[in-house]
């Protein structure tokens, strides 16, 4: 199973971006896809979370202004961030727990991208 995310860059406070990520190999569903992030010298912390029926979960730092979707057919999840803001500066990396029929399912995760927010 393969991650592949874009989107990222930089981008002025206030300012938006949108991120995207798709699982490509071979498996028999994809259950939960989300985004996590990174800043230098900080652990990494979730951002928001999709479950396949749609449920959403979010950082309270990114409520309001981060609004994650998918597409099941295309086992693809984006992350539309608006109103940005200088702390939203991170690597930002996408996840996919893909179910299997012939074992465990098991949790990927993309490469990451960097998404910096400065004037």
């Amino acid at each position: 199973v393969q991650l592949q995310a874009s989107g990222g860059g930089l981008v002025q406070p206030g300012g938006s971006l949108r991120l995207s990520c798709v699982a490509s190999g071979r498996f028999f569903s994809i259950n939960g896809m989300g985004w996590y992030r990174q800043a230098p010298g900080k652990q990494r912390e979730l951002v928001a979370i999709i479950n396949r029926g749609g449920m959403t979960n979010y950082a309270d730092s990114v409520k309001g202004r981060f609004a994650i979707s998918r597409d099941n057919a295309k086992n693809t999840v984006t992350l539309q961030m608006n109103s940005l803001k200088p702390e939203d500066t991170a690597v930002y990396s996408c996840y996919a727990a893909a179910e299997f029929t012939t074992r465990p399912s098991s949790v990927y995760w993309g490469q990451g991208t960097q998404v910096t927010v400065s004037s």
